[in-house]
């Protein structure tokens, strides 16, 4: 009985402790749960994600082309519309053409004008040159008619002596000798006149032909001018793309420069991936990228690259940059943009929008590249080769002008005058008159 007393204050106790073992052994497998996951973590943070820099602040971008008119004027018809696929080249937008019209038929006119200003200034040349001669001639006259009245003068002289010859017909020889002296001197300075005359309109045509005349030349430019007025009133696209953010009406009056609608390349984009400050260390240009959009989930994949880094923040650029040196002041992470360029083909397959949501992942593995572009483009980014035609037809408007103003004889010998020209007045004659 006494045994028996004995053993029963330690069961109680045993009980007890058995609840506590249970605790511990739970919070240890707790623990080393912990620790095991906090390895595992470290293991893949060590091993796989310090790999990768992600961002889900990244956005499609790409080149939006406004079309703008390069003259002013009425809108007569409009082409194309929003969501449509135009064709580079293909017109977009037609204006009223009348002014256009008008101008260059004034233009035209300027310059058949001008073609025959030069053509007399080349016929002048020989009239001028005639002239010369005759001063000449008549200089030739007044030596002979001076030689002829020294001699009458010198025969008189010798019989004034005698009482053969009166006084007042020895004055008639002295005064005849003083008039054709007076005449020579004014047909040396006709003839002065007439070579300075010759020389002054010579200045204006040596060296050069009617068509390469710097009046013809300038009246020439005003007609390629007005050529190309008529050609720019239909807008062609300068690219291939989709029309967006049309403004344009009908009858509306735009002037040279006025937005009238946008073309977006679909073929032509990129995504700006924003990445915080302490993301860039280890991002460089060319490592590869994984992108996924919004628009089709997870399902679609895109294989980008690093194309560049921006060389500032948002906040640097923004319309109203941050003051950080007034007031109190709360530190904000900055981001920079980087520019992720895409496959045209899987661009083509799956095609995206400009403005649509992205995910995007770099493989920073490799650290071997360039931070910043050490090189400048060698090639044009883009280029389009539409308006380098509008002017095709011009330089046959102007030589049709000038041959029809030109007239049969100066063709044939303007080449032959133009060489000629430096030999002054022998030369001159050789011009068409």
């Amino acid at each position: 009985m006494e045994n028996n007393n004995a053993a029963q204050p330690a069961a109680p106790a045993a009980e007890a402790a058995a609840p506590s073992n249970k605790r511990r052994r739970a919070l240890t497998a707790l623990a080393s749960v912990v620790v095991l996951a906090g390895a595992g973590w470290g293991v893949y943070e060590w091993l796989v994600a310090s790999h990768y820099e992600s961002t889900d602040n990244a956005y499609v971008q790409g080149n939006v082309i406004q079309i703008t008119p390069q003259i002013g004027g009425t809108v007569m018809a409009i082409m194309a519309d929003d969501t449509d696929l135009v064709k580079a080249g293909q017109p977009l937008v037609q204006l009223d053409p009348s002014d256009a019209k008008v101008a260059l038929d004034q233009a035209e006119a300027a310059l058949a004008q001008a073609v025959r200003q030069v053509r007399t200034l080349y016929v002048n040349n020989a009239s001028l040159a005639a002239q010369v001669s005759l001063r000449q001639s008549d200089i030739v006259r007044a030596q002979s008619d001076i030689a002829r009245a020294q001699d009458d003068l010198k025969r008189r002289q010798a019989l004034s002596g005698n009482g053969a010859v009166s006084k007042e017909e020895l004055n008639h020889s002295e005064t005849a000798l003083a008039n054709a002296k007076s005449a020579l001197a004014a047909a040396q300075a006709n003839a002065l006149a007439a070579r300075e005359q010759l020389t002054s309109n010579q200045s204006l045509t040596e060296g050069t032909s009617v068509e390469q005349h710097p009046s013809v030349q300038a009246a020439a430019a005003k007609v390629r001018e007005a050529y190309l007025a008529t050609q720019r009133v239909a807008m062609p696209a300068p690219v291939e793309g989709y029309v967006a953010k049309r403004t344009v009406q009908l009858g509306q009056r735009v002037a040279a420069g006025t937005p009238m609608m946008s073309i977006v390349p679909l073929n032509q984009l990129w995504v700006d991936a924003n990445f915080k400050e302490v993301q860039l260390r280890n991002i460089r240009i060319d490592q590869p990228v994984k992108l996924t959009a919004d628009l089709y989930g997870k399902k679609v994949e895109y294989d980008g690259r690093v194309a560049g880094l921006g060389v500032g923040t948002g906040a640097a650029f923004a319309l109203l940059p941050a003051q950080n040196a007034t007031g109190n002041w709360i530190k904000v992470v900055q981001r920079v943009p980087v520019r992720i360029a895409l496959d045209p083909e899987q661009l083509k397959a799956n095609p995206l929008r400009v403005g649509l949501s992205m995910d995007a992942e770099i493989d920073v593995s490799k650290k071997g590249g360039k931070m910043l572009a050490d090189a400048p483009r060698d090639s044009a980014l883009v280029q389009t080769q539409v308006y380098s035609k509008l002017d095709h037809g011009a330089d046959a408007e102007v030589e049709r002008i000038i041959a029809a103003n030109l007239g049969r004889e100066m063709t044939r010998k303007a080449p032959a005058t133009n060489s000629n020209n430096h030999g002054g007045p022998a030369a001159s004659q050789a011009q068409p008159g």
